[in-house]
């Protein structure tokens, strides 16, 4: 929970920083090492988990390091283009996770489940192309 409140400490500092001017690249080195010391705390207590409780646990940390990448780089580099790479992140993250989750259960229980993780990571990448769609039409 200290970790999650710090890095939207982090990314919320970084915005206020691209609002006022943009992100140096000292500022942006700063706080890509912190996400990725962040990762490795993270990581860290996934050690003293076992089984797939384990794996679920290493998912996240990655997904959560890969979608705080994302997001810095598009407050570093705004545009259109790092927008979509964050929000394709969250939905690369989630699926993982959930698909992750899925080896608990076994037999039909399992294939239910893993089709249901991918009909939404499917719906959140549908999601993400018509949102994105917009932008790139501007007449």
């Amino acid at each position: 929970m200290k970790k999650h409140l710090l890095m939207l400490a982090i990314a919320s500092s970084c915005f206020v920083v691209t609002q006022a001017s943009a992100m140096t690249q000292d500022e942006h080195k700063v706080a890509k090492e912190k996400i990725e010391a962040a990762y490795k705390v993270d990581k860290a207590k996934c050690d003293a988990m076992k089984d797939n409780a384990k794996d679920v646990c290493e998912k996240e940390a990655k997904g959560k390091e890969n979608v705080a990448k994302a997001e810095l780089e598009q407050q570093y580099k705004p545009s259109d283009s790092n927008a979509r790479k964050v929000e394709e992140e969250k939905v690369k993250a989630t699926y993982d996770v959930a698909k992750e989750k899925c080896d608990d259960q076994k037999g039909d229980a399992k294939n239910a489940c893993e089709k249901q993780a991918k009909a939404d990571e499917t719906k959140a990448k549908a999601d993400i192309r018509a949102m994105m769609k917009p932008t790139a039409k501007t007449q």
